[in-house]
C-alpha cells in the first residue's frame, strides 16, 4: 500500500500549498479580525520563506473552507516560497533553506515567554513612560517645568515637585510589585524542567550569538531574582509548606501561569539514573538492527508491495508494531494488514552519542526531541511521535487551554510508534511540514514525509512516504500529561508562537465607567482653571497699564515691561498658584482605595467555596464601583446555574419508561399547579429510597458487582432489573442488554482504578454526561474495565468479554451525536450511535418502530419536562463487505489533507444511517445551592438576568421555572421562525410589539434607555439560536431589543459563543447600561470578555472563564454578595469620594483666588507654598481615602435583606453632572467664607501681641485662613459619611492637626524666612480659634440644614433604612451569621437547592380567582398578548388547572406495575397537552413521530429548527 508521493493520479497533494487552509473554518468578521492583530503582534521575524506571513488577500472562502488560488501555489522543497514551515529532522538542510553563513534562514520564537512589562533595567523609564500617559501628571510636569523659571514666581521649585514624585514612586511601587510577581512566576515557567535530547546536531537553529546588552539584562536580573528566591526561602521555612491560601486564589490570571511543571511521581517511570548529565530512558526492550531486519521483512512479508504513501491516523484497529494480527473474531480470508512504514531508518550509522538531558523549558528550541513523562506539563506545541502506550494512545488534559478538565485523547504518528530511546531519535531521518502558528485550538494541519528504504535492498533509494498530522497528532503548551507513562515528541511550535500564547493577552482592557466619567469632570476643573487665570492676566496686565497709581511710585517696573507680557507672565504663574484646583492625588487615591476595596472582596469569607479552596478573586482592581450599577447579568446555564455534575435518572428501553426522581424542575412544576411540594417531595423521596434499597438487593442476586457502591448509584430502578433478569419476557430482557451494552462501548472513556476491596474504577471523559452512562452501565452490570489494544474489555454480568472497537466517529456541534463500530465477540459489526432525539430519528430506519417511535418521543418529551438531558440511543448491524468498502472511503478520508474534516463528516453520516431505535436517556444536571433564592434576590434589586445556553428550549424553560426566572403568572412568549426569513422574523417581532402598543422606533429606543425600571412580571421570552441570528440583524435588532425590554426574562437557547457575545453587546450599547457575564466554560470567555464586568465561576469545566474574568467566584450564589454588598458599597463610597475631593480643591484654590483681587492679581501667594503642597498630600488626604475604603451606610445583611436599595446605582444617582456641580458651588461659597472671615478680621483694626508685633502681615493671615479652610474641609468630609465611628474620628482629628504640627515645626527653624515663629505668634491669639470656630460653623450651616431637610422631608430609601435599623427593626438578621432570605426552606427535590415558598403555595390546592394578583390595564394580559398555555388572555390555564391534583389517583402505565415517577409526570403533562400542543413549546413527541427520516435512504433535507443536540 505504497506508492510515490509524486505519482500521477494519486489522491496524495503536497501539503506544502494546501496545508495551511486545509481545516480551517471560516470566522466572523470580527474574529478574522482579531485573530490577524494578534499574529501580527506575536510574528516576528519572518525573513524566510518557510515563515511568511499570511496576508488576508491570498485566499478565497469556498463553501466555508478557506482556499488558496491554484496559480499562487508553489511546490515546497524547490526554493519558492511557501506559507508554512518546514523542519528538518537528521537531514541537512537545503542550500534554499540556508544564508551565506550557512546558517538557517529561518528564525523561530525562543521558547522563554515574558508577561511581564518590565526589566529590572526597563522599569523606571518604562514606568515613567506609562505614568506619564495621564494627562494630570503631564499638567504637574508641566507646572514644575514652568516653575524653575524665576519670573512665575515659584519661590521653591524643588519643592514644588514633591507631590508629583511622591505621586509616581507611590504608583511605581505599586506597578513594581504586580510586575515582580508576574517575573517570579514567568521565571518559575520558563526554568521548569523538562527532558530534552542533546548531544545531537538540530539543524534548524543556529547558536544565538548573545549581544554584551543581553549579558548585562540577564546577569542584573539573575541577580533580582535569586535575591528574592533567597529571601522568599527563608520567609516560607518559617511557614507551612506548600503555597499559601492567598497564592491558590490569586494564581489564574494568566493562562502561562497555570502550566507550572509539577513533580512526576509515575510508579511507571522508571529511571536507571537521575544523574543531571543525562538521564536514561524507561528500560524497555528496543529493537536492535537485526530485530528491526526481521521486523520490515515480517512486514513486507505479508501482501504485495505497499501501493499508497500516506499511513492513517484514524485507523482504530491498527495493530502494534510487532505484528499484524486480524482482531478477534474477524475472518483472517484476504486480510491485510496495512504498512504504516517508520521514520527509523535501521541501516543508519550513527555516534550514539545523543541523551535526554533534565533542561529548562526556556532552552528548548523548534525542531528538538523532547520526553514528556506522566502528569508533566507540556513545554511547547508537539507533535507526539511514540507514547508508553503499544496504540500509541496518550491522554491529555487541556484545562488551561479552553477551560475543560475532561481527558483528551491524542495519538502518536504511525511512523514513528517504534522509536523508545536516544538512539532511535539518531536514525530517525524526517522532515516535518507545518502550517505556520495560528491561535485556532482545534484544528491543525501537517505531513510528516520520509524516505522508506527497502529491506532486503536497503542500497538502493527508497519510497517516498508522508503520514498526515492533524490536531490528534498535537500537544499544545500548557496541558498537562494523565495517564500515560511517557510520551516521545518534536517540537513545532515554541515561545509566543504556540497556541496558547497566540490565545494569550486577548482579554480587552476594561475601565470603570465612573473612571470615563471622571476625564470629562477634569477637563471642566481645566475649564475653570482656564478663565481663573485668563481673568488674572488680563486684570493683571491692565492695572499695570494704568498711569497715575501708587504703583507709580512704590514698583520698580514690571517683569515684562510692557502690559501684555505682564498679562501672559501673570496666566502661567497663575497655573502655578492655581495647580491643586486640578487634583492629582486623586487619581493614586483612587487607586488606593480600589486596592483596599478589592482586598476587602478577597478577604470575604462567605464568598468563600471550601469544596475547592477557593475565595472570590478579583483580577481586575479598577472596575469595583462598576459591580454597583449592573442593570443587566447574562448567565451561561450548565456549570454556571447547574452544578455540571451529571446524574443518570432515567431511561427508557424499547418503549418502556424506567427510573425514579424528583427533580427542581418537577417540584416548580408542581408548585405551579398548587400543590404542596414539601409534603410531596417527602412523599417521594420515601418512595425513592425504598426502591433504591429494593434495587441494590436485586443486582447483588443477579451478579455480585464488586464495582458497584451503593452512594454512587443515581438510577433507581427495581422494574429495570426485574426485567433485566427476563420478568417481562426475554424480548425486553434481550433489548435492556443491548441497550446497556451501547452505553458501555459508545463512548472515548478512560477508566482509572483505584485499589481497595472492593476496587473503584473512575471514568475520565470528554463529558460529564458520557461519564455519567458508562458508570449508570457499571452499576447495572456493564463494567467497562479498560481499553486492549484495539478493543475495549467488558465485565458482562460477571463475564468478562473483549469487544473490538473497529472505528470511533466522535461528536461534534455539527453532527450532534457520535458513533463506535464494534466487533462483537461473536464476529457481527454493529454500530452504536447516541445523540439529539431529532437527529437520531432523522436517521432511523423508514417505516420501521412506529409504535416504539411514538412511545419513546413521549417519554423524551415527559423527561425534557422535568428538566432533564436526553439523548437517543440506536444501533445497526453492518455486513462484512459493506464495512470493507465503507472503511477504505473512510480511510481516504482521514488521510486527506485537503478537506480533511469535511471528507469525514462525509464519510461517517454515509454509515450512519437505517438505524434501529433501542430508547432514550436522561440525565440531571443539578442546580447549584441558593440558585433561586439568588436570582430572586438579584430580581428584587431590580436587576434584570438573562440566560444564555446552548440547551435545548424545554431544558432550558424548565430550569428557567426551576430558578424563579420564570412563574405560571408569565405569559411565554416563544420566538421560532421556522423558514429563516427576515421578513417573517419581522412580521413576528411586530405581532408582539403590538401587544405592549410599541413600533421598534428609535423614540421609543431613546424612552427605553432612560426607563431603568424592572419591567412587570407578565411576560417572559424564549428564542433559540437561529431564530436569534435573524433578530440580532441590523434592520431588526432594535425591535427585537424593545421587545425583551418589556418582558421579565429572556433565555436564549441553541446559542453559539460569538451570539452570546453579540447579545451582551445589543444590550449594553443599545440601552446604555452596566452589563455583567457570568460563565464558567471556555464558551463563555467572548461574553465575559464583551460584558463591562466579567465574572468567571471556578468550576467543573476548568479554569479558562475564570483567566479570562474581571472577579472569579466559587459558585453563582456569592454572585448577590459581589453586587449587592460590595459592587453597592463601592461606587457609593467612590461617587462620595470624587465629589469631596472637587470640593475640597475648590475651597482652597478659590480662597487664593480670592486674595487676587485685593492685590490686582499679582499671583502674590496668601499661603505659604508648603501648605500649598501639602493641603493635598497630608492635610486633606485620610479622611476623603478612608470614605472611600470604610464608609458604610447600612451592614452587609441589611444590603441583602433590603436589596431594592441597590436600585439607585442602577439609575446612577449617586454620582451626576448635578452632584459634581452642586460639590463645587458649595465649595466656591465655603471658599468665601473661609477667606473673607480672615480677610474681614484683619480690614477694620490690627493686633498687637505681647510684644508689640503686628500679626497682620501675610503670611500670618495665610496660616488664620488655611488653618480655617482646613478644619472645614476635613469637618465636611466627616458631615457626608455614614459611618462615624472612633477610627473615621481619629483619622479626622489627626487630619485637622497635621496642619498645626507642620506650622509649628515648619516655623520654629529660621530657614522658613519669613514664616519664622509664625505657629506662636498666631495660635496665641484668641482671635484665631474664635474665627476658626466662625468659619467652620458658617461654611457648613447651609449643608447641615440641606441634609436636614431633605432627611425629615424628602427622605430617600437608605435614610428610611437607616432609621429603621436604629428602631432595631433588623435585629432579627443578628441571629444569622450570614443574611438568611425570608422564609428559606429545603428544597423537596433532589437538588440540594433550597427556595423560598410563597405562603399560598403552601396550600394543597390552587388559588381562587378572587385571590389571584390583578394587574393593571397597562400591563394585563390581552387578546393579542401570546401566551401558549392561555388561550383566553386570563391566567386561569389547564396548566395550572383549578382542581386538587395531589390526591388524583394515577393512570396505570402500560399495565406494567405501577411507575410513580412516570405516572406522576403524565399525569402532569396530560392536564398540559392540548395547550402544549398547540405551543410548540418543545421537540414533543408529536413532533418527533412527524419526522421522516431524512438521512435513511432519502435524500437530505433541513432538521426541524429548534432541535436537540448531545451536549
Amino acid at each position: 500500500m505504497v506508492t510515490k508521493s509524486n505519482e500521477q493520479g494519486s489522491n496524495v497533494s503536497n501539503p506544502t500549498k494546501r496545508i495551511r487552509w486545509a481545516t480551517q473554518r471560516v470566522s466572523g468578521t470580527n474574529a478574522r479580525h482579531i485573530r490577524q492583530s494578534i499574529k501580527d503582534r506575536f510574528q516576528h521575524r519572518r525573513t524566510t520563506s518557510a515563515e511568511k506571513k499570511r496576508q488576508p488577500g491570498d485566499t478565497s472562502h469556498l463553501d466555508g473552507i478557506s482556499e488558496e488560488p491554484e496559480a499562487e501555489a508553489s511546490e515546497a522543497g524547490e526554493g519558492q516560497e511557501s506559507s508554512g514551515r518546514r523542519i528538518y529532522f537528521n537531514i541537512p538542510l537545503p542550500d534554499t533553506a540556508k544564508d551565506d553563513n550557512g546558517h538557517p534562514i529561518a528564525h523561530y520564537e525562543r521558547n522563554k515567554i515574558r508577561t511581564a512589562k518590565y526589566t529590572p533595567l526597563s522599569f523606571v523609564p518604562k514606568n515613567l513612560w506609562f505614568q506619564f500617559h495621564n494627562v494630570a501628571n503631564i499638567y504637574f510636569l508641566f507646572v514644575i517645568l514652568l516653575g524653575i523659571y524665576w519670573i512665575f514666581g515659584n519661590p521653591n521649585p524643588a519643592l514644588s515637585s514633591v507631590p508629583l514624585i511622591v505621586i509616581l514612586f507611590l504608583t511605581a511601587v505599586k506597578d513594581g510589585i504586580e510586575d515582580w510577581r508576574r517575573t517570579v512566576l514567568d521565571n518559575e515557567l520558563n526554568n521548569a524542567p523538562t527532558h530534552r535530547l542533546v548531544d545531537w546536531n538540530n539543524v534548524n537553529t543556529s547558536e544565538d550569538n548573545i549581544s554584551l546588552w543581553r549579558k548585562i539584562k540577564k546577569a542584573t536580573t539573575r541577580s533580582i531574582i535569586s535575591t528574592y528566591q533567597t529571601w522568599s526561602f527563608k520567609r516560607k521555612s518559617k511557614s507551612a509548606g506548600g503555597k499559601s491560601y492567598a497564592d491558590r486564589a490569586l494564581d489564574g490570571s494568566r493562562p502561562s501561569v497555570d502550566t507550572r511543571q509539577s513533580h512526576r511521581d509515575s510508579v511507571f517511570s522508571v529511571q536507571s539514573g537521575t544523574s543531571e548529565d543525562g538521564i536514561k530512558m524507561t528500560p524497555v526492550p528496543s529493537p536492535q538492527p537485526e530485530a528491526g531486519h526481521h521486523l520490515q521483512q515480517d512486514r513486507l512479508a505479508v501482501g504485495d508491495r505497499p501501493t499508497t504513501s500516506f499511513s492513517f491516523e484514524h485507523e482504530e484497529n491498527a495493530q502494534p508494531a510487532n505484528g499484524h494480527l486480524p482482531p478477534a473474531g474477524k475472518p483472517d480470508k484476504d486480510y491485510v494488514p496495512k504498512f504504516y512504514g517508520s521514520i527509523v531508518d535501521p541501516f543508519k550509522q550513527v555516534p550514539g552519542k545523543a541523551r535526554f538531558k533534565s533542561d529548562h523549558w526556556k532552552n528548548i528550541q523548534v525542531g528538538d526531541f523532547v520526553r514528556i513523562y506522566n502528569e508533566d506539563q507540556i513545554p511547547a506545541d508537539v507533535v507526539v511521535l511514540s507514547t508508553s502506550d503499544t496504540d500509541g494512545q496518550c491522554y491529555v488534559e487541556t484545562k488551561n487551554l479552553d477551560g475543560e478538565t475532561n481527558l483528551k485523547v491524542r495519538q502518536a504518528l504511525h511512523c514513528g510508534r517504534t522509536m523508545k530511546h536516544a538512539k532511535d531519535c539518531e536514525k530517525a531521518s524526517f522532515i516535518i511540514e507545518s502550517e505556520p502558528p495560528n491561535v485556532n485550538l482545534y484544528q491543525y494541519s501537517g505531513a510528516a514525509r520520509w524516505t522508506q528504504r527497502g529491506v532486503s535492498k536497503p542500497e538502493e533509494p527508497g519510497t517516498d512516504m508522508a503520514e498526515p498530522i492533524s490536531i490528534n497528532n498535537l500537544l499544545l503548551r500548557g496541558c498537562s500529561l494523565r495517564n500515560t507513562e511517557w510520551v516521545l515528541g518534536v517540537v513545532v511550535y515554541t515561545g509566543r508562537e504556540t497556541k496558547i500564547m497566540l490565545n494569550s493577552g486577548i482579554t480587552p482592557s476594561k475601565r470603570s465607567r465612573i473612571a470615563k466619567d471622571l476625564n470629562r469632570y477634569v477637563i471642566y476643573n481645566f475649564v475653570v482653571l482656564f478663565f481663573m487665570c485668563l481673568v488674572s492676566g488680563i486684570v493683571q496686565g491692565v492695572t499695570w497699564a494704568k498711569s497715575s497709581t501708587s504703583s507709580d511710585f512704590f514698583e520698580y517696573g514690571s517683569i515684562g515691561g510692557r502690559s501684555a507680557m505682564d498679562g501672559f507672565i501673570t496666566f502661567w504663574s497663575c497655573v502655578i498658584l492655581f495647580q491643586n484646583l486640578v487634583p492629582i492625588s486623586l487619581y493614586i487615591s483612587l487607586e488606593i482605595i480600589r486596592t483596599a476595596q478589592a482586598f476587602f472582596i478577597y478577604s470575604d469569607t462567605w464568598m468563600y467555596y471550601d469544596r475547592i479552596d477557593y475565595p472570590c478573586t478579583p483580577k481586575s482592581w479598577n472596575i469595583s464601583d462598576d459591580l454597583g450599577q449592573i442593570e443587566y447579568i447574562f448567565s451561561d446555564k450548565t456549570g454556571t446555574l447547574t452544578q455540571n455534575v451529571m446524574e443518570f435518572k432515567k431511561c427508557t428501553i424499547n418503549g418502556i419508561p424506567y427510573g425514579e426522581a424528583y427533580t427542581e424542575a418537577q417540584a416548580g412544576m408542581q408548585r405551579r399547579q398548587g400543590i404542596d411540594i414539601e409534603a410531596e417531595g417527602a412523599k417521594v423521596h420515601k418512595q425513592i429510597a425504598e426502591d433504591r434499597v429494593r434495587m441494590l438487593q436485586d443486582l447483588r442476586k443477579m451478579h455480585s458487582n464488586p464495582y458497584l457502591h451503593d452512594d454512587e448509584l443515581t438510577f433507581v430502578a427495581p422494574d429495570f432489573v426485574n426485567d433485566l433478569g427476563g420478568l417481562s419476557g426475554e424480548e425486553q430482557k434481550a433489548a435492556n442488554k443491548d441497550f446497556m451494552l451501547a452505553l458501555a462501548l459508545c463512548h472515548t472513556v478512560i477508566t482509572e482504578r483505584t485499589p481497595g476491596d472492593p476496587p473503584k474504577l473512575e471514568f475520565k471523559a470528554q463529558s460529564p454526561d458520557e461519564a455519567a452512562l458508562v458508570a449508570t452501565a457499571r452499576d447495572c452490570g456493564f463494567t467497562v474495565m479498560g481499553r486492549s489494544n484495539d478493543g475495549i474489555i467488558l465485565n458482562v454480568l460477571g463475564k468478562e468479554q473483549e469487544f473490538t472497537v473497529l472505528n470511533t466517529l466522535e461528536f461534534n456541534s455539527s453532527r450532534k451525536r457520535m458513533s463506535a463500530i464494534i466487533r462483537m465477540p461473536n464476529g457481527k459489526i454493529i454500530l452504536y450511535c447516541k445523540g439529539a432525539d431529532s437527529v437520531i430519528y432523522s436517521r432511523l430506519r423508514p417505516g420501521e418502530q412506529s409504535q416504539l417511535r411514538r412511545l419513546t418521543g413521549e417519554h423524551l418529551e415527559m423527561f425534557a419536562r422535568e428538566g432533564l438531558r436526553t439523548l437517543c440511543i440506536a444501533c445497526k448491524e453492518i455486513g462484512e463487505e459493506e464495512y470493507q468498502t465503507w472503511s477504505k472511503e473512510h480511510d481516504l478520508a482521514a488521510a486527506a489533507i485537503v478537506d480533511r474534516e469535511d471528507k469525514l463528516e462525509a464519510v461517517s453520516d454515509a454509515i450512519e444511517r437505517e438505524l434501529t431505535l433501542l430508547g432514550g436517556t436522561a440525565i440531571e444536571d443539578r442546580l447549584q445551592d441558593g440558585v433561586p433564592d439568588a436570582i430572586a434576590l438579584l430580581g428584587d434589586a431590580g436587576i434584570k438576568l438573562w440566560v444564555l445556553t446552548g440547551d435545548k428550549v424545554e431544558t432550558a424553560i424548565n430550569i428557567g421555572f426551576s430558578c424563579n426566572l420564570l412563574n405560571n403568572d408569565m405569559d411565554l412568549i416563544v420566538f421560532k421562525i421556522e423558514d429563516d426569513k427576515l421578513e417573517s422574523a419581522e412580521a413576528e417581532l411586530d405581532r408582539h410589539l403590538e401587544s405592549f402598543c410599541l413600533k421598534g422606533s428609535d423614540d421609543e429606543l431613546q424612552v427605553a434607555r432612560k426607563n431603568h425600571s424592572a419591567p412587570n412580571p407578565t411576560h417572559a421570552i424564549v428564542i433559540d439560536g437561529e431564530s436569534l441570528k435573524l433578530v440580532l440583524e441590523n434592520q431588526l435588532r432594535q425591535k427585537f431589543l424593545l421587545l425583551c425590554k418589556q418582558c421579565k426574562s429572556v433565555l436564549c437557547c441553541r446559542v453559539s459563543p460569538s451570539q452570546k457575545a453579540a447579545v451582551v453587546r445589543m444590550v449594553k450599547n443599545g440601552l446604555d447600561v452596566m452589563t455583567l457575564s457570568v460563565g464558567d466554560g471556555a464558551n463563555d470567555v467572548a461574553m465575559i470578555q464583551e460584558a463591562d464586568v466579567g465574572v468567571g465561576i471556578a468550576g467543573e469545566e476548568g479554569r479558562q472563564a475564570v483567566m479570562s474574568s474581571d472577579y472569579a467566584i466559587g459558585q453563582f450564589r456569592h454572585l448577590q454578595r459581589l453586587i449587592l454588598v460590595h459592587g453597592r458599597w463601592s461606587y457609593r463610597r467612590l461617587a462620595e469620594t470624587i465629589a469631596n475631593f472637587f470640593y475640597k480643591n475648590i475651597v482652597w484654590t478659590f480662597a487664593l483666588f480670592w486674595y487676587q483681587i485685593y492685590n490686582n492679581f499679582d499671583v502674590t501667594y496668601l499661603f505659604d507654598y508648603t501648605y500649598i503642597l501639602l493641603v493635598n498630600l497630608a492635610f486633606t488626604s485620610l479622611p476623603v481615602i478612608f470614605m472611600g475604603i470604610l464608609d458604610q451606610d447600612v451592614s452587609d445583611k441589611v444590603s441583602l435583606a433590603v436589596p431594592q436599595l441597590y436600585r439607585r446605582g442602577i439609575e446612577r444617582k449617586e454620582w451626576t453632572s448635578l452632584k459634581f456641580w452642586t460639590y463645587m458651588l458649595d465649595g466656591i461659597y465655603q471658599s468665601v467664607i473661609c477667606y473673607y472671615m480672615g480677610h474681614f478680621l484683619f480690614a477694620p483694626a490690627r493686633f498687637v501681641t505681647s510684644n508689640g508685633l503686628t500679626i497682620n502681615d501675610r503670611p500670618r493671615v495665610g496660616v488664620f485662613i488655611a488653618c480655617a479652610t482646613i478644619v472645614v474641609v476635613n469637618a465636611y468630609v466627616l458631615m457626608n459619611m455614614y459611618r462615624l465611628d472612633w477610627l473615621i474620628l481619629l483619622l479626622t482629628a489627626i487630619s485637622i492637626l497635621l496642619i498645626w504640627f507642620w506650622t509649628g515645626v515648619y516655623t520654629a527653624f529660621a530657614s522658613s524666612l519669613q514664616f519664622y515663629k509664625a505657629a506662636p505668634q498666631v495660635f496665641g491669639q484668641l482671635s484665631f480659634w474664635a474665627m476658626v470656630l466662625l468659619t467652620a460653623g458658617a461654611c457648613l450651616l447651609p449643608r447641615f440644614a440641606a441634609k436636614a431637610f431633605q432627611k425629615l422631608y424628602m427622605p430617600r430609601d437608605i435614610d428610611i433604612i437607616r432609621e429603621q435599623v436604629r428602631q432595631g427593626k433588623f435585629q432579627h438578621l443578628d441571629r444569622y451569621e450570614a443574611y438568611v432570605p425570608p422564609g428559606k426552606l429545603p428544597s423537596a427535590a433532589s437538588s440540594e437547592v433550597s427556595e423560598p415558598v410563597k405562603s399560598h403555595q403552601q396550600s394543597g390546592e390552587a388559588l381562587d380567582d378572587d385571590e389571584r394578583p390583578i394587574y393593571p390595564p397597562s400591563v394585563a394580559n390581552t387578546g393579542t398578548t401570546y401566551n401558549p398555555r392561555s388561550q383566553t388572555g386570563s391566567d386561569g390555564t389547564d396548566y395550572t388547572g383549578h382542581r386538587r391534583s395531589v390526591e388524583q389517583p394515577p393512570r396505570p402505565s402500560f399495565d406494567r406495575p405501577l411507575r410513580p415517577s412516570f405516572d406522576r409526570m403524565r399525569d402532569s403533562m396530560d392536564r398540559i397537552r392540548p395547550s402544549f400542543e398547540a405551543s410548540n413549546d418543545f421537540t414533543s413527541a408529536a413532533l418527533l413521530t412527524r419526522l421522516e427520516s431524512s438521512h435513511s435512504g432519502t435524500p437530505t433535507r433541513r432538521t426541524l429548527h429548534g432541535s436537540s443536540s448531545l451536549r
